[in-house]
């Protein structure tokens, strides 16, 4: 547990879930990228075992106290699976060079096997990382999952400009590859459930600056539905997060029936709490670049206080984080602030006088 914390991640999230009071609101920074930097690691090294990748994320929660540790099974897992092809640099996110799948009239050549974990040495080592994690601190502190939606993991198997222009030239054969996609994804969580792990469901090609709404409620809601279904019949927790300008989907978002609803810094805070936070616990959005890479810790300090300003009396709960992942390059010093204004600020009782 964190020196300036009274409660463990594990007691306050229980607490929070059942509206009991806690010490302070939860703090969930996006740590995929920054972590690393944390452990002294490029992204490369962090990528290489499952020891190094649970490394990162014991070391970030020793020094932050963030309220969970995380698994990245990765936005391209599924294609890497299927025989995507990826780069693998020192200190960037790795970009699909080949895909799995060229042309739908393959698509029924997909060998959906290699998906499951004991096919799929990366799987065996987000598995691996997660038993490290739970090993070390999971006593206090929970093990999330974050896994691609539908739609981005058919994006990670097949091109996304041909997958987008199949939305109207081939629909039926986009629909058969977001079922495949969404079939892996639950076979995938229900074998990571086993440990206990909960999800965060990432689809930021479905993102509203991408789709119009039209396009998100005929291929990807029905599927990441069936997704949060087959989840909770796990008995697992799934919040859902979608980059880029979601404003006008946020209420079928929530209708997937997720637990949570994670929001990218371009959806203003007040706007979703007035749409939809009678519905559901709103999580957010401190800006990863503007403010936690290029800013200063006054600016972070500013950004944590405009998001409870915003969000803290949220009817079914507020919980901070960022918009979205921080970049490597971020300096440690703003993730630092982000946990001491997220504290202050978050500090129960809620007081509007210390954010106003």
């Amino acid at each position: 547990m964190h020196k300036d914390d009274q409660m463990t991640p594990n007691e306050r999230l229980e607490a929070f879930s059942r509206g009991r009071d806690i010490d302070r609101i939860p703090i969930l920074p996006f740590l995929a990228a920054i972590g690393a930097k944390v452990s002294g690691m490029s992204l490369r090294e962090m990528r290489a075992s499952a020891a190094n990748e649970a490394q990162v994320q014991i070391d970030c929660y020793r020094r932050l106290g963030n309220d969970g540790l995380t698994v990245d099974y990765g936005l391209h897992g599924i294609g890497i699976a299927l025989g995507s092809k990826v780069n693998d640099p020192e200190y960037g996110v790795p970009v699909i060079r080949e895909f799995a799948l060229n042309d739908m009239q393959d698509l029924d050549r997909l060998d959906m096997s290699r998906t499951e974990r004991q096919n799929d040495p990366e799987l065996q080592q987000r598995y691996q990382a997660a038993e490290i994690m739970l090993e070390a601190v999971g006593h206090e502190c929970g093990v999330d999952v974050t896994i691609s939606g539908p739609f981005t993991a058919a994006a990670s198997v097949y091109p996304t400009g041909r997958l987008l222009r199949g939305l109207v030239k081939d629909p039926e054969n986009v629909h058969r590859l977001l079922d495949l996609c969404t079939g892996a994804i639950i076979a995938i969580g229900r074998d990571l459930h086993s440990l206990g792990l909960s999800f965060t469901l990432c689809d930021p090609v479905a993102s509203g600056t991408i789709l119009k709404k039209q396009n998100y409620l005929d291929f990807v809601f029905p599927y990441s539905r069936r997704i949060v279904d087959e989840l909770h019949q796990s008995g697992a927790s799934v919040a859902y997060h979608i980059c880029g300008n979601t404003s006008q989907i946020v209420e079928p978002m929530v209708d997937t029936g997720v637990d949570l609803l994670s929001l990218d810094n371009l959806v203003d805070l007040a706007t979703a709490r007035q749409k939809v936070g009678h519905r559901i616990c709103l999580v957010g959005n401190v800006d990863p670049l503007g403010v936690m890479m290029q800013g200063s810790p006054d600016e972070v300090d500013r950004a944590v206080r405009d998001c409870f300003r915003k969000a803290a009396d949220s009817p079914r709960g507020f919980i901070l984080a960022t918009g979205c992942d921080i970049p490597y390059e971020g300096p440690l010093e703003n993730l630092d602030q982000f946990m001491a204004s997220g504290r202050k600020y978050g500090r129960w009782p809620l007081e509007t006088s210390r954010y106003a």
